[in-house]
């Protein structure tokens, strides 16, 4: 009982993750780099100032990382007793956006709470409430994980509403793929059976290839007038069928990465910054840090993400409960689809989705959820039990 004493004892000194502190340091400086460079020139258009979007991105970032120092602070094993709050919330703020006067939209999409002196999405705040909701709910449900109903069914009704949310309301399908992909990746590390994914996967797969062959088969040419989605999904099979419209931004991005070769042009040399690829601080940031830095800053860029990734997977293995272990891992996928989506979007590997690359794209409150969340990540590796 003395020895058990100690070892808690010595568990509530530990040190926070130091290397993952250093990652997100050089991955936050990194990031505001770029959109300096990537931003000037659109924001010396619209604004008159090459340093708008950088300013506020580098405020924004000192709030976020005094954020994650503040969270790092807090026992991360609070917010399993308000789970079930935390789920109605993230619910509630993806609604928000109905409230006259508060919705914004956009780009045919209505994903934007408009403060007056800044936007954000009320999408982030769902994302880190679903992984919450979701440890929290898998450590109560352990032992029915196993069972397909309980385990399987029951779980994935849960992620039902603020997905058909983001898709109906919001036109978000990026987060609702986001959404889901975290959430099974969650419950096959609580213990949930990987075959009913398997089956799953299949059926719903199967299903979604016949209705859009359909689809195609009545709707022919017209397809992607018809429907956007059809239309992103055409245009990333051939974005050059229409090159001034919808391929636009794919082609001028593979412009971008093809002119960076293995060195890219040069920092701050970017051709296609120059009012080619649309708003490059944002979305297609990767493709000018390509052609800027060329494939050696790309591979860069790719390996501080392992790293963080890698970090984070030592963290949830090291975590003293199931909770914590599945918070973390939450959390790391999370940044993971999101690198995995935006770079595939960028290189026309997967059909156009909006989706932000961690860290690097500019927008405020995206960034200080990052950041308070990786403060929950520092949290759990200071509480980590000795492996």
């Amino acid at each position: 009982m003395q020895n058990k004493a100690k070892s808690i004892k010595r568990t509530k000194k530990s040190q926070m993750d130091f290397i993952l502190i250093i990652i997100i340091i050089i991955l936050l400086s990194f990031g505001i780099v770029m959109i300096l460079s990537a931003s000037a020139p659109s924001a010396l258009a619209e604004t008159g100032d090459s340093y708008t979007y950088v300013t506020k991105q580098m405020i924004f970032a000192v709030i976020g990382l005094g954020g994650m120092w503040f969270v790092s602070k807090i026992d991360y094993r609070i917010y399993k007793k308000f789970y079930w709050l935390i789920y109605w919330v993230s619910i509630g703020a993806l609604l928000l956006v109905l409230i006259p006067g508060l919705g914004s939209s956009g780009g045919g999409a209505k994903r934007w709470i408009n403060l007056g002196f800044t936007q954000f999405q009320p999408s982030e705040i769902t994302k880190i409430g679903m992984i919450i909701f979701y440890a929290g709910y898998l450590t109560d449900h352990k032992d029915d994980l196993r069972s397909f109903k309980k385990g399987f069914i029951l779980p994935l009704l849960y992620i039902l509403p603020p997905v058909a949310i983001a898709l109906l309301i919001q036109n978000h399908l990026s987060v609702g793929i986001v959404m889901s992909g975290i959430t099974f990746v969650m419950m096959l590390m609580a213990g949930c059976r990987l075959i009913y994914f398997i089956v799953a996967g299949l059926i719903v797969g199967g299903g979604g290839i016949a209705a859009l062959a359909a689809y195609f088969s009545m709707a022919g040419d017209a397809a992607g007038d018809a429907n956007f989605r059809l239309g992103r999904i055409l245009n990333y099979m051939d974005p050059w069928q229409d090159p001034t419209g919808t391929g636009w931004q794919t082609i001028q991005s593979l412009y971008a990465i093809g002119s960076g070769g293995l060195f890219g042009v040069g920092l701050g040399e970017s051709k296609q910054k120059y009012l080619y690829v649309s708003e490059p601080q944002n979305d297609f940031i990767f493709a000018i840090l390509a052609e800027e830095l060329g494939f050696i800053g790309c591979i860069l860029v790719l390996v501080l993400f392992a790293l963080f990734i890698w970090r984070g997977i030592i963290i949830a293995m090291k975590a003293p409960d199931m909770f914590g272990s599945l918070l973390a891992t939450g959390i790391t996928t999370l940044v993971m689809v999101q690198v995995a989506i935006n770079i595939g979007v960028v290189t026309n590997t997967i059909p156009n989705t909006g989706m932000s690359l961690p860290f690097f794209s500019a927008g405020g409150t995206a960034l200080i959820i990052l950041l308070a969340m990786c403060g929950i990540l520092l949290n759990i590796s200071k509480s980590r039990a000795k492996v």
